[in-house]
């Protein structure tokens, strides 16, 4: 008989198990570490509900209209209610913080000093999070006795001070701590900062230390949509200079060529012409890993590169006996690899190969080879 997994952890051990998550998430998104696993505390009762040993949902968030992931049902207001599912708590908890992160009626909360927890308490009741009317009395009691809001405090040694942006060292360029500054949620940004057209496209440039979580907020866009937009995969600081696009970059850029300067990657190329890393890659054969030549001429467009100079594509030979071509798809919500793979009748490495793609990742408008 298995005695151990019969036992029910108690509250502290909870709370030494996925404290590091917490703190960790509030680095990432601004959400307090104390609220956090005071919530995760309350929701799970200590690790111990129904719900999260079925489901790894440690914050009782609900399926909503856009959650396309696994589901479980749970009867909690209602019977048989819709909650998300989760391969694991950290996955649980990077939930938790985006939901709150990208939800309007929360985004006020964000101007709240993180370490006031009362306050959070109190706006999380007031934004609709639980129904239970005594939530936030519960969560600032279980915050004062477990003494959790000296995580709170220390992480945010941690977060950079974004009100002081002299961390740029790049020659020649300005320092902006002496401009005008705006506070977007935990985050200071700089008021001269003003979309413009670049390449065609609606862009900001930024200096280093910004938040792509203050850039999403400040503009109204979903930071899922941000990181899609600028080739990302997950949310962070700006660790250099350069151009953020705020709509989907083109599959071809506006110029035909672009000569590699020294230092630059296959990612500052993307951003600095305005294409698709996966179209850049594409065109030239290229990994996003790969180093480059300065001086390198680089395609933008469909087209050869024949010894650093471009040339038209020849046109493919057809007969009535055998046309070659190459046929494309573009990806569409809920679509993957393997799926693309068996409605093509071609395998998953082919297409990993044809595309030049280091992983399973996807994004929806993705054009992909899928016969050749």
């Amino acid at each position: 008989m298995n005695v151990v997994g019969a036992q029910k952890i108690t509250t502290a051990q909870y709370i030494e198990r996925y404290k590091d998550i917490a703190i960790k998430e509030m680095i990432r998104s601004g959400v307090p570490a104390a609220i956090t696993l005071a919530q995760g505390v309350l929701e799970t009762e200590s690790g111990n509900s129904v719900l999260v040993k079925k489901s790894n949902n440690h914050f009782g968030i609900k399926c909503k209209v856009e959650w396309i992931g696994e589901k479980v049902y749970h009867d909690d207001d209602e019977s048989g209610e819709c909650f998300r599912k989760y391969d694991s708590a950290y996955l649980s908890y990077i939930d938790h913080s985006d939901f709150l992160r990208n939800r309007a009626h929360y985004a006020f909360l964000f101007s709240l000093d993180p370490s006031d927890y009362s306050a959070w308490a109190h706006g999380l009741k007031k934004a609709g999070y639980a129904t239970n009317p005594r939530y936030p009395q519960i969560l600032i009691k279980t915050i004062e006795d477990y003494n959790l809001n000296e995580f709170t405090t220390e992480t945010l040694k941690e977060i950079p001070d974004y009100s002081v942006y002299a961390i740029n060292k790049e020659k020649n360029k300005p320092s902006i701590v002496n401009q005008s500054v705006e506070k977007i949620g935990n985050f200071i940004f700089p008021s001269h900062i003003k979309p413009k057209a670049y390449n065609g496209l609606n862009a900001i440039y930024v200096d280093s230390g910004i938040s792509l979580l203050a850039i999403a907020t400040k503009f109204g866009i979903d930071l899922a949509d941000l990181l899609d937009y600028n080739d990302l995969y997950e949310d962070g600081i700006i660790e250099k200079s350069s151009w953020v696009y705020l709509q989907r970059k083109r599959m071809e850029a506006l110029a035909k060529t672009y000569k590699v300067k020294k230092g630059e990657t296959v990612y500052d190329i993307a951003q600095n012409a305005g294409i698709q890393i996966s179209y850049l890659m594409a065109f030239n054969g290229l990994n996003e890993a790969d180093e480059l030549r300065p001086g390198r001429i680089l395609s933008l467009k469909s087209e050869v590169i024949v010894d650093d100079e471009v040339k038209p594509e020849p046109q493919k030979l057809t007969s009535q006996k055998n046309t070659s071509t190459v046929k494309y798809h573009e990806v569409k919500p809920n679509e993957n690899l393997q799926s693309i793979s068996k409605k093509y009748n071609v395998d998953v490495e082919d297409l990993k190969e044809w595309n030049n793609l280091n992983s399973m990742k996807l994004k929806i408008g993705q054009r992909l080879i899928v016969s050749k």
